[in-house]
């Protein structure tokens, strides 16, 4: 797929800070940094748009997520999301590793965080 910047990435057109490679999938630093040091992405080398376009390519990127994950080794999400209305914004499929730290501001949209922010500014206005 031509359009696609993460296919591009994984066929070495486009530049990526490369973190780990496999045969069927690989790492990189987010081109933004990512919400954190050690935000990573992985992706599956095959073109699928999200994790429920095709379940075998998505079981072999997140096991290629998990692996990675593991040898971080400390608390994190794992989050993959499908479609705009989920926050997808790229759409190849790809995992996001995000580690955490207990106090560390990163609130999800569903957390209690997240949750009381929403209502400090709801009574702010």
């Amino acid at each position: 797929m031509t359009s696609c910047v993460f296919c591009a990435i994984a066929a070495g057109k486009a530049p990526a800070t490369i973190i780990r490679e496999w045969p069927d999938a690989l790492a990189f630093r987010p081109r933004s940094g990512g919400v954190n040091d050690g935000h990573i992405l992985v992706i599956p080398r095959t073109h699928v748009a999200d994790a429920i376009e095709d379940p075998d390519v998505t079981a072999d990127a997140v096991r290629r997520a998990a692996q990675y994950a593991a040898e971080v080794g400390a608390d994190l999400n794992l989050i993959t999301s499908v479609g705009p209305d989920a926050t997808q914004t790229v759409f190849h499929l790809h995992w996001h590793i995000v580690p955490r730290a207990k106090a560390d501001g990163l609130p999800l949209p569903w957390t209690p965080q997240q949750t009381a922010r929403a209502g400090q500014k709801r009574a702010a206005a």
